[in-house]
C-alpha cells in the first residue's frame, strides 16, 4: 500500500472518530432533510401509543354496561362528544378532535398490527413497505433543509422494527431516531435531556474548525469517489444522508433538540415525562419546519390491571398532549399541523380474571386533531357492549387515506417498490374518511 494511500485512511478515521460520527450507522439516520420555509402548507405528528390502548375507556365509553368498566365519561369543548375522565386537558380540545370509533383491523398480533397500522400493509414477501413516516417526508418533505425530515422520538421497535422505517423508499427517507428504544416505566426517574438529544453533533474542543471541515470535505470526496464507481440507489441514499448530516452538524439546526432553552414552565406544562418532553420537542421540530415527528408513548399491553395502568398513562398522555395542542394553536401552527393519535389495535370489551383487557382489533377507536380535520365529532358507532361495529367501519388503509388527505397528499400516487413494481402510497380501494376531513 502506497503511503498517500495510508495517508488518506489515516484521515478519514481520524476524522470519522475525532468528529464523533459513526458513518454507517448515523448519517443514515440522517437521509433526509425537512421543510423549514414558513410558507410549508401541512405537518404531521404521530402519538404512537404502544402496546395497544383500551380504547374503550378513553374514547368510547360504555357506561352502565359490564364492560363499561368504573371509568365516567365527561363533555368535551364540542357539544355530544365524550370522553373518558381521565383526559380531562384533552376535553378542552374536543372541537379540534374527531374521533373515529369504528375502526376494525382484523389483526391481533402486536408485531403483524403494528406493522399494518404503521405502514397500511401486512408483510408480503420480499417487499418492504415504507412506514407513514416516510411516506409523507417523501410527499412533503424538502431536501434542502439542514433539519431531518422525519423524527422519531423514543420508538419503541421490539414489536416489528421493520414497521418503523423507510421500506422500499431506501435510506433517503429514513427516521432520526433520538432516544432509541428508551423505555419509561411508571415511576422510573430518566435524564430525558440527555435521552432526547442527537448525540455527537458537537465538534471536540480539542479539534480546530478548520481541521473539521477538512476532514469533512476529505470523507465527502470519497464518498463521491465511491458513489461514481458505485451507482446504485443505496450508495446515492447513503452519500445524500451524509451530505445532510453534516449540513446539520456545521450549523445551528441541532439547537432545536435542546430542550434547556425551553423556559421551565413550559416544560412542567407539558410534564417533565419522556412523552411530555417528547411533545415539546414534537413541537419545536414542527415549528422548525420538520413535517413529519412521531412521539410514542408505551406500557398500554394492559392484560392486568387494566383500570389502574390505563389512568396513569393517562395522567401522562394528557398532559403532554394538551399542552402541545394549546403550544400548537397558540403559535399559529394548529391549523397546518395534523395530529394522529393510535395504537396498534384496542382492548377486549369483556373484562379478564385478571382485572385486565384482552388485544381486540374488531371494534376500537383512533383519533385526528387539528390541521385539515373537522373536529368536534365522533365517526362511527359501536355496539351497546363494544364488541361489533354497527356504524361506519373504518379500515387501517382508511385512516390513513384520510390522513393523506388532510396533509394534501394524494394517497393514490405510486412509488416503485423493491421488487420493481409500483405501489400506491396507500391501497387505492381506500375510502377516505371525508366527514372529518376539512
Amino acid at each position: 500500500m502506497s503511503n498517500s494511500n495510508m495517508h488518506r485512511r489515516h484521515l478519514l478515521r481520524v476524522g470519522a472518530v475525532g468528529l464523533g460520527v459513526g458513518v454507517s450507522g448515523w448519517f443514515r439516520t440522517l437521509a433526509r432533510a425537512a421543510e423549514n420555509s414558513p410558507q410549508r402548507k401541512r405537518a404531521c405528528i404521530l402519538l404512537w401509543m404502544n402496546g395497544g390502548p383500551a380504547t374503550i375507556d378513553l374514547w368510547d365509553l360504555k357506561p352502565g354496561h359490564e364492560n363499561g368498566g368504573p371509568y365516567k365519561e365527561i363533555q368535551t369543548s364540542a357539544p355530544g362528544l365524550k370522553i373518558g375522565e381521565h383526559l380531562p386537558e384533552i376535553a378542552k380540545f374536543g372541537d379540534k378532535l374527531a374521533v373515529l370509533r369504528g375502526m376494525s383491523t382484523k389483526e391481533g398480533d402486536h408485531a403483524r398490527a403494528t406493522y399494518q397500522m404503521r405502514t397500511g400493509n401486512l408483510p408480503l414477501g420480499g417487499i418492504q413497505f415504507p412506514s407513514l413516516g416516510g411516506l409523507v417526508s417523501k410527499e412533503i418533505g424538502d431536501p434542502k433543509s439542514e433539519l431531518p425530515n422525519f423524527v422519531s422520538i423514543a420508538p419503541q421497535r421490539f414489536f416489528n422494527s421493520d414497521a418503523f422505517g423507510p421500506g422500499f423508499l431506501g435510506p433517503n427517507y429514513a427516521p432520526l431516531m433520538v432516544g432509541d428504544g428508551v423505555f419509561q416505566m411508571e415511576g422510573q426517574t430518566i435524564d430525558v435531556d440527555r435521552t432526547l438529544q442527537v448525540q455527537n453533533l458537537d465538534r471536540p474542543k480539542e479539534v480546530r474548525k478548520d481541521h473539521a471541515d477538512a476532514r469533512l470535505e476529505l470523507l465527502r470526496r470519497m464518498h463521491d469517489d465511491f458513489a461514481a464507481t458505485h451507482p446504485t440507489p443505496i450508495s446515492a441514499g447513503h452519500t445524500a444522508a451524509y451530505d445532510r448530516a453534516t449540513r446539520l452538524m456545521q450549523s445551528d439546526a441541532g439547537k432545536v433538540f435542546d430542550l434547556g432553552q425551553e423556559k421551565a414552565e413550559v416544560r412542567d406544562k407539558y410534564g417533565r415525562s419522556l412523552f411530555g418532553q417528547g411533545c415539546l420537542l414534537a413541537r419545536r421540530l414542527v415549528e422548525r419546519g420538520v413535517p413529519f415527528v412521531e412521539v410514542n408513548l408505551g406500557n398500554w399491553d394492559t392484560h392486568q390491571n387494566n383500570f389502574d395502568l390505563v389512568k396513569n398513562l393517562c395522567g401522562t398522555l394528557d398532559k403532554g398532549w394538551a399542552a402541545l395542542m394549546g403550544d400548537l394553536k397558540d403559535r399559529g401552527l394548529l391549523d397546518s399541523t395534523l395530529v394522529v393519535w393510535m395504537g396498534e389495535f384496542g382492548r377486549t370489551p369483556r373484562i379478564n380474571g385478571n382485572r385486565g383487557r384482552d388485544h381486540f382489533p374488531n371494534a376500537w377507536s383512533t383519533v385526528l386533531a387539528g390541521g385539515g380535520i373537522k373536529g368536534g365529532q365522533a365517526i362511527g358507532k359501536t355496539s351497546n357492549d363494544g364488541t361489533t361495529v354497527e356504524d361506519r367501519v373504518t379500515t387501517t388503509t382508511d385512516l390513513l387515506a384520510t390522513a393523506c388527505a388532510a396533509l394534501g397528499i394524494d394517497h393514490t400516487r405510486q412509488n416503485m417498490s423493491n421488487v420493481g413494481r409500483p405501489i400506491a402510497i396507500v391501497d387505492k380501494g381506500a375510502s377516505v374518511v371525508k366527514e372529518v376531513v376539512a
